[in-house]
């Protein structure tokens, strides 16, 4: 598998033209390539900016784009709120100021509906038949130091490679084994991105093995309730409130 990070100018808040940015940088791309958009300059792209000021409460903003919400808690090193948004678990809804030159950068309103987009793009500019598109974002693991990437939203091939139903080389069934793969390409892609002033938002990633490619699918592919999930007892026991847009 090859991971290549693309370099571009960088995309100004609070609006700028990703699918002009995309032209401009990126020379061709390769049948059965998957590319990973960072979150950030797809919402630049929508103008999901929000001008950091003292009128604006950054705590407000978060429970309005958030789904659920716990109110504020105070960890090792700075207070925090965990959100859950699109059904993933993310601290302050995903909203973030790195990079953003005294906006605050909101998650896109619709990142499925915006992978579409790009994807329908990327088809017609580059004459591809059988592609895939990522939005990623950098997100932290429970008990564990770092980032990581992760996948809010994707479009043109099936997000999942299933064992169910296969054996393991000493022949015993598997009965739940599934990989995320847009998760686990979109882990690779935000290591080649990086964090700080590298400014290359996009990545292309070739030759990956076993995807299925296809415009064909369901939102919720990846989505688990909390009443499913293994750690749905430590999700439960917070006082989740509902958040959205104030009326």
């Amino acid at each position: 598998m090859l991971v290549k990070a693309i370099k571009t100018r960088p995309l100004l808040p609070p609006n700028d033209n990703l699918l002009s940015v995309i032209k401009e940088s990126v020379l061709s791309v390769a049948e059965r390539s998957i590319i990973v958009v960072t979150s950030k300059v797809v919402s630049i792209w929508e103008g999901r900016c929000v001008k950091i000021s003292d009128k604006i409460n950054k705590d407000e903003l978060v429970k309005q784009e958030a789904d659920l919400y716990l109110d504020k808690i105070m960890t090792q090193e700075h207070p925090v709120m965990l959100t859950i948004k699109n059904n993933i678990l993310i601290p302050t809804a995903g909203i973030d100021e790195s990079n953003a030159n005294g906006y605050y950068v909101l998650w896109p309103k619709k990142p499925f509906l915006s992978a579409k987009k790009i994807y329908e793009f990327i088809k017609k500019e580059y004459k591809l038949k059988k592609f895939g598109i990522i939005i990623s974002d950098s997100h932290t693991t429970p008990l564990r130091t770092g980032i990581i990437g992760i996948g809010i939203a994707y479009y043109g091939f099936n997000p999942l490679r299933d064992y169910r139903g296969k054996k393991d080389i000493f022949g015993r069934k598997l009965k739940m084994s599934q990989t995320n793969i847009v998760d686990s390409l979109a882990a690779a892609a935000v290591y080649e991105m990086g964090e700080g002033s590298e400014q290359t938002p996009i990545s292309i990633i070739e030759d990956v093995g076993d995807i299925s490619f296809g415009t064909s699918q369901d939102e919720c592919s990846l989505r688990i309730s909390i009443d499913e999930d293994i750690y749905s007892l430590l999700l439960k026991s917070g006082k989740w409130k509902k958040g959205g847009t104030k009326k």
